[in-house]
């Protein structure tokens, strides 16, 4: 009777142990799989690896350093093991998406229009895999895009430069001749043609984001044309535009972080990369991190101008005169409420 009892608590006992371990199998293939529209929840237990992976190197381009410090100090302040990985080409980009993507990253991170091509073909093969882009969109289930309304900024920077000059030709020195960047040159023009419809307005195509000497020649070309704000758009190549601004007296705006010196660089269009860097990481780990695409405008302070939406530790310059900062602010106001439409060049 004890031998047969003593069977049967075994048997119990054993198909016990089976039912949980299937149990647990199935309920860790279900984690492994998102959710349509959210990412998969990740083992609370285990600390977080996400990687950022830039399309060029860091260098000196504000657009990048920024990000970059957004993405390191969001790893300090949740506790992840953060890792940027920066590219030289397209073959490197590639390399580094899907090294990532195969290594124990729980959310790989990068950005610019120059990744799409690698991200739409790697993303698929990772399905299960949790991707953000920053700055262009990426229409996969299983990628969060988070774009920019620039061209709101822009039609401020545009607004301002009509305010500021005194000839009525105003010009942009521009990277180059793509569609992402028509969000700049299109929100400028609209701005400028808001406060003078007969305003002249100068565009020149660097070719690449950092060529500042070229940039200084096409500056000093839309000078000679009678230019007296010349708005730069060319990341690294902005300091080129900056160096004619110095040598030749007229004025002039940066990009994405403030630059401005209160003397010739008298505006700087702003684009809060390391906020949006810092908030992607903030939702993944606090399990809030979904796809599809996130918009950043005025309203939200993912962009905005020295003075109007944000403060400056230089001197605002006499060339804009706190009634005109007063002007712009009123613009930013509407275009926040609805008021003033900005048209988005990308869906014209």
């Amino acid at each position: 009777m004890k031998k047969t009892l003593s069977l049967v608590l075994m048997f119990v006992l054993i198909a016990g142990v089976l039912a949980a371990c299937g149990s647990n199998k199935n309920n860790n293939a279900g984690s492994s799989a998102p959710a349509s529209g959210s990412a998969p929840a990740a083992d609370s237990g285990k600390k977080k690896k996400i990687a950022l992976i830039t399309p060029e190197p860091i260098g000196v381009n504000a657009f990048f350093v920024l990000m970059d410090e957004g993405f390191k100090k969001a790893g300090t302040d949740f506790g992840v093991e953060v890792k940027t990985m920066q590219s030289t080409d397209p073959a490197s980009i590639e390399q580094n998406i899907r090294t990532a993507a195969a290594g124990d990253y729980d959310l790989i991170i990068t950005a610019t229009y120059q990744v799409e091509d690698a991200l739409k073909k790697i993303a698929p093969e990772y399905p299960n895999k949790a991707f953000a882009v920053i700055d262009t969109v990426v229409d996969l289930p299983n990628v969060r895009s988070v774009a920019f309304r620039e061209y709101e900024a822009s039609y401020l920077l545009g607004a301002a430069a009509a305010l500021v000059s005194k000839t009525g030709t105003v010009g942009n020195v521009v990277a180059m001749d793509v569609p992402l960047l028509s969000k700049y040159t299109k929100g400028f023009e609209q701005g400028a043609k808001s406060i003078n419809p007969d305003i002249k307005i100068k565009v020149g195509y660097v070719g690449g984001f950092t060529d500042p000497a070229k940039a200084k020649e096409l500056a000093l070309q839309q000078n000679a044309q009678g230019a007296d704000f010349i708005a730069g758009m060319s990341a690294v190549g902005d300091r080129g535009v900056f160096e004619a601004a110095s040598e030749k007296g007229f004025y002039t705006s940066g990009q994405d972080t403030d630059n401005t010196d209160g003397k010739q660089i008298i505006l700087a269009q702003l684009k809060g990369t390391d906020a949006v860097a810092y908030e992607t990481v903030k939702d993944f780990v606090q399990g809030n991190f979904t796809y599809g695409v996130r918009d950043y405008g005025l309203k939200e302070g993912g962009v905005g101008l020295t003075y109007v939406n944000k403060e400056s530790n230089s001197p605002l310059s006499d060339a804009i005169g706190q009634e005109n900062v007063d002007k712009l602010k009123k613009i930013s106001d509407d275009i926040i409420a609805g008021t003033i439409v900005v048209n988005n060049p990308l869906q014209q």
